[in-house]
């Protein structure tokens, strides 16, 4: 057979046999459901509330059962754990959260998976501002107040454990607050550090709005600052950490939208391009306006989430830095 006969046959022959890579990259998908939806947190809580609004219109879209697979534990360590470890295929997706990609792994000596590279991180769903609130009829009044008595006699403040959001939230107020005496109690979660604020044991806690706008509407309980760049809508007498001279106090609880790394690209880019339009649908924004989380108006998606992850786990393990916070497993 003649060279160029050989190099034809060749060519053909290659072109029978697709790389098993080349195959992965380009799925069918779904073909098939259950799509699992990962919560690392137990029912009825913020981030199972956006997973069970996002996965009936997830169902719509892909025409596939989603459903959402409760995985607690370790402070939302186990169920993240569990969704880095699984085949990266589209049929499991996880509700990642910044308590755990950002704020555990700022004040952790070691994490069971790389908050970065262990997930192919899709879009931000939605951000809950953090407030630094009192009881209704607490003796402060303003974040003023709260500081200039924390400077000089024990102001007690709850969080949902060490090396939380609401902890290192605190310990940055007593820094550049030069708050000596802001003193952190741990609790196991926020829910008992609210119940000690409302009866008096402690005398603020660091929480996200989302859980506590209707005492914040009655007056049982009471805002002395919001960490968004500009007051928030429905509470527009409260006003901003950084209008009151504390601009580091700025972040969020975001939730997002993540997969085992290794994601192909077509169901990514599919997945991606889905958040934005689920946000928009009158239930769910009508939803999430009542539990005063943030959608942005720009979707965060793909590397730019990447980056921005990057950038907080950056921001707060300085802060755990400065305060000496340090969570060893």
């Amino acid at each position: 057979m003649k060279r160029r006969d050989l190099l034809i046959a060749s060519a053909a022959a290659s072109s029978l046999v697709v790389p098993s890579w080349v195959a992965a990259q380009s799925p069918a998908w779904p073909t098939r459901g259950p799509i699992r939806l990962a919560v690392q947190y137990p029912p009825g809580g913020l981030v199972d509330t956006v997973a069970r609004l996002m996965a009936p219109h997830l169902q719509q879209a892909l025409g596939q059962s989603v459903v959402v697979d409760n995985r607690a534990g370790a402070g939302g360590l186990v169920g993240t754990e569990w969704a880095s470890k699984q085949t990266p295929d589209g049929y499991t997706l996880l509700v990642s959260h910044a308590s755990v990609h950002i704020y555990a792994t700022a004040t952790r000596k070691s994490m069971p998976f790389d908050p970065v590279d262990d997930f192919s991180h899709l879009a931000m769903l939605v951000e809950a501002p953090m407030m630094l609130i009192v009881r209704g009829n607490s003796p402060y009044q303003t974040l003023a107040q709260y500081v200039e008595a924390a400077k000089t006699k024990p102001v007690r403040y709850g969080s949902s454990g060490i090396g939380s959001a609401n902890h290192l939230f605190g310990e940055l107020l007593k820094i550049d607050g030069q708050a000596k005496e802001h003193d952190h109690v741990p609790y196991q979660g926020s829910a008992p550090a609210m119940q000690d604020l409302m009866g008096g044991q402690i005398d603020g806690v660091f929480d996200p709005v989302t859980t506590n706008v209707a005492q914040l509407k009655a007056g049982s309980l009471r805002a002395l600052g919001v960490s968004t760049p500009a007051r928030l809508p429905a509470f527009p007498n409260i006003p901003t950490f950084a209008e009151q001279g504390f601009p580091s106090l700025a972040g969020s609880q975001w939730l997002g939208l993540s997969a085992p790394k290794g994601l192909p690209a077509p169901i990514a880019q599919r997945l991606t391009a889905l958040v934005p339009e689920i946000l928009a649908k009158s239930d769910i924004a009508s939803r999430l306006i009542d539990l005063q989380t943030l959608p942005r108006k720009d979707p965060v998606t793909g590397d730019e989430f990447v980056r921005l992850i990057r950038s907080q786990i950056s921001t707060w393990t300085a802060v755990a830095k400065r305060a000496k916070v340090e969570v060893i497993v």
